[in-house]
């Protein structure tokens, strides 16, 4: 046998839980976070002890934010502020960029990162207090950038609603990223607000394949409602657009056009894509999941990653970060173009206003005697 058929033996540090306990999450580890001091590890001691641990599962912790818009700079993205109300996200997509986030909690970017998670009860009202600020310039914010505002939790919480309500009350424009067919709870909402150039939705597209999405992104929206939430979105007059986010190589490459051409027979206008991302805790969390599910391409996946980037697994640097670089990145990028002009996608960018933005009127101030346009 070949060194190059030998599959080779998961990262030193990967230590998988045991199926039942994780079921329906996406990361099969847990290790400890990269600032711990001390790593832990659990092992049987002949009693049949881990037979006694409970599986994982979701529990919310509220978390007291001083502030709620998050600023940026990164040229990579076409916004400068973003709103998380919450950190950590059930849907488990096992390739996440912020999964190495939940380290600053002293938690792990694996199992963790999916089932402990901290909410912002009082984001709606930290984020009425900033608008109301008399310097406030209104811009778009990106909503659930970081972690999907739409995740499960969202049901019970009800923040990404209320910060809708908030931002809709000062009409200040918004943009939504999200895998979840729950953003259609909030069309009482969104409608209006897509009526005066506010709003605009992006759903998240990985992978036709039911199975596959399955395994990549456990408690995510199955691909068909991710496209029928664009449907619905977009026959209710809410500009939608697509993004094929993260292209997998040599996993979910191959569906780029399949999922274009879907996703515009159910009415998105606009698409983007992102190359996937291992920076940090992901490039052992997604090496785990690719040995298990995928052994057979592990090494040709790392191959393409490495071609990406020079020959690392990734680069950081920006303009590099999202696409990568060479034959490979230059393949994609062409059949990108070519798809999205054959569909007649990205033909016009749909820019947000900020022409209705208001400050509701503070106690004790006098209205105005014309209303809004005087």
């Amino acid at each position: 046998m070949s060194e190059i058929d030998i599959v080779p033996e998961p990262p030193p540090q990967a230590r998988f839980i045991e199926g039942e306990r994780r079921r329906g999450r996406g990361a099969l580890s847990n290790a400890a976070g990269r600032f711990e001091p001390t790593a832990r590890e659990a092992f049987d001691d002949g009693w049949q002890s881990l037979d006694e641990l409970p599986p994982f599962r979701t529990s919310v912790t509220v978390e007291k934010a001083r502030t709620i818009i998050t600023r940026n700079d990164s040229p990579d993205v076409g916004f400068d502020r973003s709103i998380n109300p919450y950190r950590g996200c059930e849907h488990g997509c096992v390739y996440c960029f912020a999964r190495p986030t939940h380290a600053y909690q002293g938690l792990s970017a694996g199992l963790d990162f999916e089932t402990k998670l901290f909410a912002k009860p009082d984001a709606p009202e930290l984020l009425a207090k900033e608008l109301a600020k008399p310097g406030y310039e209104p811009r778009t914010i990106a909503l659930g950038i970081n972690t999907d505002g739409y995740q499960p939790i969202e049901k019970e919480w009800r923040l990404t609603r209320r910060i809708l309500e908030v931002l809709s009350d000062f009409g200040h424009p918004v943009g939504i990223v999200t895998k979840s067919a729950l953003v259609l709870r909030d069309l009482d909402i969104l409608a209006p607000m897509a009526a005066r150039g506010l709003v605009k939705v992006a759903l998240s597209v990985t992978t036709l394949d039911h199975k596959l999405a399955r395994t990549m992104e456990p408690r995510a929206a199955t691909p068909q409602r991710r496209l029928e939430t664009i449907r619905r979105l977009s026959e209710a007059g809410v500009p939608t657009a697509v993004l094929v986010a993260p292209v997998v190589p040599a996993v979910t490459d191959a569906e780029l056009e399949r999922i274009l051409d879907a996703a515009v027979a159910a009415g998105a206008s606009e698409a983007g894509y992102v190359m996937l991302r291992v920076p940090l805790e992901i490039r052992d969390l997604f090496k785990e999941w690719l040995l298990a599910h995928f052994p057979d391409r592990y090494r040709h996946v790392l191959s393409l990653l490495k071609e990406l980037h020079g020959g690392k697994e990734y680069d950081s640097a920006f303009g590099q970060r999202m696409t990568g670089s060479g034959p490979y990145a230059w393949t994609l990028a062409r059949r990108f173009e070519i798809a999205s002009e054959r569909l007649g996608l990205n033909r016009r960018h749909l820019r947000l206003t900020t022409r209705h933005f208001r400050r509701p009127p503070q106690r004790g101030e006098q209205l105005s005697l014309f209303g809004e346009g005087a």
